[in-house]
């Protein structure tokens, strides 16, 4: 059943004239959500134009992503809707083997009838997703914690310099002292 519903997500290239541009819109509800394992998402409305158009040599596809996903907030476990807004371009090269040449271009035969866009769009999605998933009544305070000042301290004395009357030998336990002095007799003899 899956498999079907992923279907709905394919694009035709093999009969698409080049240097025509196509465009395709689809709208994400939470079924969409469902067709992956493990899915950090699994509720969220997203709608996705996809700009496309085919040349000689690869495969341009825009896609242009808004909407919203529900996320669960880390620190209350309140459940919130978190805005999606995003543009991502990805190409298509033909080439000898199919799979990732790099992260924005992917490598299909000539011979490929259509490219399936489901797995593409879900990661888009999932790149637009904060790494601390915070509720928007904590985000302010958040905020207000990154901004906050840190006091530095600079001192010119270095490591080395010694102070004509330190403060610390007052502090310095008399034992320690005993034992100083023991070695400098020692250094002597």
């Amino acid at each position: 059943m899956q498999k079907n519903r992923l279907r709905d997500f394919d694009i035709e290239i093999s009969h698409v004239k080049e240097h025509t541009p196509h465009k395709f819109e689809f709208q994400l509800n939470d079924s969409f959500f469902t067709l992956f394992e493990d899915s950090l998402i699994q509720k969220g409305s997203v709608t996705v134009d996809v700009e496309f158009e085919k040349t000689p040599l690869l495969i341009r596809m825009n896609f242009i992503l808004n909407g919203v996903v529900e996320l669960v907030c880390d620190r209350s476990l309140d459940t919130f809707e978190q805005p999606i807004s995003s543009e991502n371009v990805l190409l298509f090269k033909y080439s000898e083997e199919e799979g990732e040449i790099t992260e924005e271009i992917i490598g299909i035969k000539r011979e490929t009838i259509k490219i399936n866009i489901a797995q593409y769009i879900y990661e888009f999605i999932n790149l637009e997703v904060p790494i601390k998933k915070l509720h928007p009544r904590f985000q302010e305070e958040e905020v207000d914690n990154d901004t906050s000042e840190t006091l530095l301290i600079y001192s010119t004395e270095t490591e080395n310099e010694e102070k004509s009357e330190s403060p610390t030998e007052d502090l310095i336990d008399p034992r320690w002292l005993a034992l100083k002095s023991l070695k400098d007799k020692s250094k002597l003899n």
